[in-house]
């Protein structure tokens, strides 16, 4: 028997740090069609509300209700990763997405269209809590950084088509059309999931509590999270009008760039991340989103509407995964559910807020303005990441 153990250690070994398993990359292919899915609805959301007769204050209700929605339900989809499975949440959370995205295109009014953002929000709270959840459990936890670099790459590639491709069919064909393709996408992310061989849930030692929403040792990093996805909020819903109102063409083009920009940094940033930490990455990258916002306020040109989606793109792309990485590390293995909820909550809560206010703030004092004050939020993530930083050593010498 010792000899067995022996022997089959090497190999073991080899095989639990390799990233590009079957089940890896089945996860990575569901991640990019339902990001792609969502993607595709991102800047054509506005136009159809606009359309039902909306004006920016109820654009930004709108795209909020949708992320609040999903920021509500992300707690219970952490409890329920660890009590009924990853597979349970994960299918149920894609139905949800791909029915009420489908249905989209019939609503008569803005109110049926409030309700369905709001469904659609279940279904988007529970598909991502569970498919970062899926992908960290198949990651080796010392290639962690670079595996989520890797998972997030899914998601940029979706980035990279979804807002160019929605906006040009949106100018081609119906709402109604564009959003059963958006819906269609989603049924093949429901496909290939259901082929995944997901872990079971460990036994838990210590019961879940009724009131348990977060997990505290990821709070750090979702709270700075929050403050640089206020950001993406004004970018989604306002920046194509935007452009538009100055005269800027190229909007698509925006998008593309940022997502290769995107592209680009995941694939050292999650490798700096495992050598160096979080120090080595967050306020460089925070440096850049700070810099594309003011470039966004400024907005002379197309010039410079393409260089901020390249600031952007690397900024975020940069931060983002050393951010989920972060906040999984410290988190218990039965935790990670809870771990990865509070993440996407601070996530979704961060663009919630900032689709709502930049709404409120553009419709009182213009577009630019919206980034103006998206700036001064990147600003007050770079001074808290600079406190929690300090706090760290502080207790880390004290010990």
């Amino acid at each position: 028997m010792s000899h067995q153990i022996v022997g089959e250690t090497p190999r073991k070994k080899v095989t639990s740090e390799k990233i590009w398993t079957r089940d890896f990359i089945l996860i990575v292919m569901s991640n990019f069609f339902i990001f792609l899915g969502f993607q595709m609805t991102l800047p054509t959301i506005p136009l159809f509300v606009e359309e039902l007769g909306g004006n920016d204050q109820l654009i930004g209700i709108v795209v909020g209700i949708f992320t609040f929605s999903a920021l509500l339900l992300r707690p219970f989809a952490g409890h329920a990763l660890e009590s009924k499975g990853r597979r349970f949440v994960f299918l149920i959370g894609l139905a949800i997405f791909v029915i009420s995205v489908g249905s989209f295109g019939f609503v008569p009014s803005l109110m049926f269209l409030f309700m369905l953002r709001i469904i659609q929000g279940v279904g988007w709270g529970f598909s991502t809590t569970a498919s970062g959840t899926i992908a960290t459990d198949l990651i080796p936890p010392r290639r962690r950084g670079e595996g989520m670099g890797y998972y997030g790459l899914s998601g940029n590639l979706a980035l990279a088509l979804g807002p160019t491709l929605g906006l040009a069919l949106a100018g081609m064909i119906t709402f109604k059309t564009l959003f059963i393709i958006c819906a269609l996408f989603g049924f093949i992310a429901l496909l290939l999931s259901s082929k995944i061989r997901y872990k079971q849930v460990e036994a838990q030692a210590v019961a879940l509590k009724k009131w348990d929403f977060y997990e505290k040792s990821a709070l750090p990093p979702s709270i700075l999270l929050f403050f640089l996805t206020v950001t993406f909020g004004g970018i989604a819903s306002f920046l194509p009008l935007y452009s538009a109102q100055k005269g800027i063409e190229g909007i698509q083009w925006y998008f593309l760039l940022y997502a290769f920009a995107l592209l680009i940094s995941r694939t050292f940033a999650g490798k700096i991340y495992d050598q160096k930490g979080h120090q080595a990455v967050f306020i460089p990258g925070a440096l850049l989103i700070l810099i594309s916002m003011g470039l966004l306020s400024w907005l002379p040109n197309s010039m410079i509407l393409y260089v901020a989606a390249i600031l952007y793109g690397l900024g975020f792309g940069t931060v983002q995964p050393a951010l989920q990485a972060w906040s999984v590390k410290g988190a218990p293995s039965h935790r990670r559910g809870m771990a990865n909820a509070t993440f996407f909550s601070f996530f979704d809560l961060g663009v919630g807020i900032g689709a709502m206010t930049f709404g409120q703030i553009g419709y009182l004092f213009g577009y630019s303005a919206i980034y103006m004050v998206a700036a001064a939020s990147v600003l007050l993530s770079i001074m808290l990441y600079i406190i929690i930083l300090i706090r760290t050593r502080e207790r880390a010498v004290s010990r």
